[in-house]
């Protein structure tokens, strides 16, 4: 151990130990005091209060405040030996048995009726009982007998807030704090990275006494102040990076693009064969705007499924088209891009045919480019892009590759943001001479903070109205495992539906044996459950049984594409009734005539992806239907979220839905870098206020000192908190 001041830089061997420091990194990858400080506590129980034990997940690792309440020992069935038993309450009336295999009788004797203590383990359920096997447990209070409740551990929780951190079942929350007290006993906090005037005016307290009152609070309030400093840091960092991004991104120069008169855009809406409706002439003008000027467009449009962003994003096109640039379109499947395809040519007609027999005189080519296009139609199609005949080219990630040049690109629209990597949003961009000018679209609606915190350095447009002649969608829950007959119903339902000359679609979480693919979640549960529904094992059990006698078609990841394209095509044609699929289906896919929908399993999927499959139903002038099948039980956690889904098709209220029930760290890309969350204490949902102050912050420190220059602590402090990798996340939208 060492007397020397403790810095951030500091390795956590020398503070703890080769063997505990070994630990925090493989399990909780800390490496350092800093690591550590900013490992925050997850909650604070007090003694006395309940942790409320009813509201446990199966399956979760928890670690609970709780109250020994009696204990009992009975010989094991299977096997020589007695098993202890031990029930533990939280004061709310929920309890939980602790079992200990083996003769164990000095933990009879130390967890005595009574006795309060902190209990670690993984929930799982015997005959109706929630229990935790063999759990990690610290005891309150005076020191038990034995590795229960040593005394140095023990003296973490004299004070009335008992921190409970994140931790790992070797690593338990005693430990962590035990760690973090070595650590804050010899730690000098780092120079305040904050301005002065942002503390003052904000009333925030100095970074050192945040950093001890997270993790050893001496009251509530101050609790309360170190939370709020330690919470704006995060959105302040957010921000900073943000407007930076945004002010570079107005100084760069593109090329402007604006509306002629008499083009191809005037000629597509004296052919489009019904209104815009008042949300998409609104937004268009907003586009064409942000075209015409010589800085690089970078807007978020966003509306429901249905709510016609194509026809915004094509007359976006035409736009460029008639300035004398290219546009290009980047879905993420196969199935889209042909699917939007063929939509802009029906759209377009004549005006998409040049140099064809019966073209318009002022026509362009559309050209589609994915992986499975033929050689020959592939080095066609090429030419076409590269000569700068074709101005609008469609395709998936096909279009990023080495090879696919582009005469004049001047606007990459792309559909669906979050199905696409930073890296390959970005690849289609350094195509163009300029920064092209960029149209993000998504049918997944974002709560006001997120669009504020993750797209703050875009503009966002939401069109919030759906075209006439759209039809409602109702949703249903269907209980399958506890009321076997709706789920017959639903399939007569279905039959029903094909009957009066209608469509059906099912959907599956899984594909079936094979390779796991992205579009499928794992296989195994943890807990035992059965795997998830796949689609081809249900499927022939629809035929040979409740929807015998009907065309059924396959579709997902795993099939050949011009297998996917003829299936779709067949679908969309009305020459099947059912088709079976993958949430490959999930985005763009438009067959009017699809009057129904089955989600099997559906508490495997998320809620914006549940919203997102039912958009596929409801898009004539029939009713829609979406039944949502699940095996979970009243009042789980997984049948509340799918009641929600059912009770609205208000997409921004199931956002929010959607983010309280996933970690918010993800929104910042966590997940999709593979790293640590950031934003430990920030919340979305709750912090709009704070997020708001900080932002207006920082657009006036940016604006006094663009690049930070005089203030090279708090530069150093966002860079750690949001990383460049995280930063072009944030960026690229």
């Amino acid at each position: 151990m060492t007397s020397e001041p403790t810095t951030v830089d500091t390795p956590l061997k020398k503070l703890v130990g080769e063997r505990t420091a070994k630990a925090l990194a493989s399990h909780l990858d800390l490496h350092t005091a800093g690591d550590l400080i900013y490992h925050f506590p997850r909650r604070y129980d007090e003694r006395g209060e309940h942790t409320d034990i009813r509201s446990l997940d199966v399956g979760e690792q928890v670690t609970v405040l709780a109250q020994v309440q009696r204990t009992a020992v009975r010989p094991m069935r299977q096997r020589r030996g007695n098993l202890l038993e031990v029930t533990v309450g939280d004061g709310s009336g929920g309890v939980l048995t602790l079992t200990f295999f083996g003769n164990q009788a000095w933990r009879e004797r130390d967890l005595r009726p009574g006795r309060w203590g902190l209990f670690a383990g993984k929930v799982t359920e015997f005959r109706g009982k929630r229990q935790l096997n063999g759990p990690e447990y610290v005891l309150l209070g005076e020191g038990g007998d034995g590795e229960a409740a040593a005394n140095e551990e023990v003296e973490e929780f004299a004070g009335a807030l008992i921190p409970v951190y994140p931790a790992a079942a070797a690593v338990p929350t005693w430990v962590i704090a035990r760690c973090v007290r070595v650590v804050l006993d010899t730690f000098t906090p780092p120079d305040d990275p904050l301005p002065a005037t942002v503390r003052a005016t904000r009333n925030l307290v100095d970074i050192g006494a945040a950093l001890r009152e997270i993790h050893r609070p001496t009251t509530k309030e101050a609790l309360y102040k170190a939370r709020r400093r330690l919470k704006w840091d995060e959105a302040f960092a957010v921000q900073l990076t943000l407007v930076q991004r945004k002010h570079r991104a107005a100084a760069r120069p593109a090329k402007a693009r604006p509306a002629k008169a008499g083009g191809l855009l005037d000629a597509f809406d004296a052919r489009l064969p019904y209104e815009l409706t008042p949300g998409q002439q609104t937004v268009g003008r907003e586009v064409a705007a942000d075209l015409a000027t010589a800085h690089p467009m970078h807007r978020l449009l966003q509306g429901e499924v249905g709510s016609g962003k194509t026809v915004v994003a094509l007359r976006a096109m035409l736009q460029v088209v008639d300035a004398g640039g290219q546009a290009a379109l980047l879905a993420p499947t196969e199935v889209l891009a042909a699917q939007h395809y063929r939509g802009v040519l029906e759209l377009l007609g004549p005006l998409a045919r040049a140099g064809e027999l019966g073209a318009a005189d002022d026509a362009t080519r559309v050209e589609l480019v994915t992986g499975s296009l033929g050689a020959a139609a592939r080095r066609r199609a090429l030419a076409e892009v590269a000569e700068g005949r074709a101005g609008i080219v469609l395709g998936t990630h096909a279009l990023l590759y080495e090879g696919v040049d582009f005469h004049d690109l001047g606007l990459v629209v792309v559909d669906e943001q979050h199905r696409f990597g930073v890296e390959q949003r970005d690849a289609l961009r350094s195509k163009a001479d300029q920064p092209p000018h960029v149209l993000v679209m998504t049918a997944t609606p974002i709560p006001r903070t997120v669009a504020m915190t993750v797209y703050g350095d875009l503009e966002v447009s939401t069109l919030s109205q759906l075209p006439q002649g759209r039809s409602p969608i109702a949703s249903h829950v269907v209980p399958a495992a506890e009321k076997p007959a709706f789920l017959d119903r639903a399939w007569r339902r279905v039959r029903e539906e094909v009957s009066a000359g209608h469509q059906a679609y099912v959907v599956c979480p899984r594909i079936g044996e094979g390779p796991v693919s992205d579009e499928e979640p794992p296989r195994e549960d943890d807990n035992g459950r059965r795997p998830p529904l796949a689609v081809t094992e249900v499927a022939p059990l629809l035929a040979e049984g409740p929807l015998h006698g009907l065309r059924i078609g396959v579709l997902h990841g795993r099939l050949p594409a011009d297998e996917k394209d003829a299936v779709m095509r067949a679908f969309a044609a009305g020459d099947l009734d059912v088709l079976v699929a993958t949430t490959v289906i999930e985005v763009g896919v438009n067959v009017p005539n699809a009057t129904v929908m089955i989600v099997l399993d559906a508490d495997r999927f998320g809620v914006s992806q549940l919203h997102q499959l039912r958009g596929r139903v409801g898009r004539g002038s029939a009713a829609g239907l979406c039944l949502l099948v699940t095996e979970a039980m009243e009042g789980s956690s997984s049948r509340e979220r799918l009641d929600a889904v059912a009770s609205t098709t208000d997409g921004f209220k199931l956002a929010e839905l959607d983010l309280e029930q996933r970690r918010e760290g993800d929104v910042l890309g966590a997940t999709q870098s593979g790293r640590r969350s950031h934003l430990r204490l920030l919340s979305l949902l709750r912090d709009t206020d704070l997020i708001r102050d900080a932002r207006a912050e920082a657009i006036e420190l940016v604006e006094e000192d663009p690049e930070l220059a005089r203030h090279p602590a708090l530069a150093a402090s966002v860079a750690a908190l949001v990383d460049e990798e995280r930063a072009e996340y944030l960026e690229k939208g």
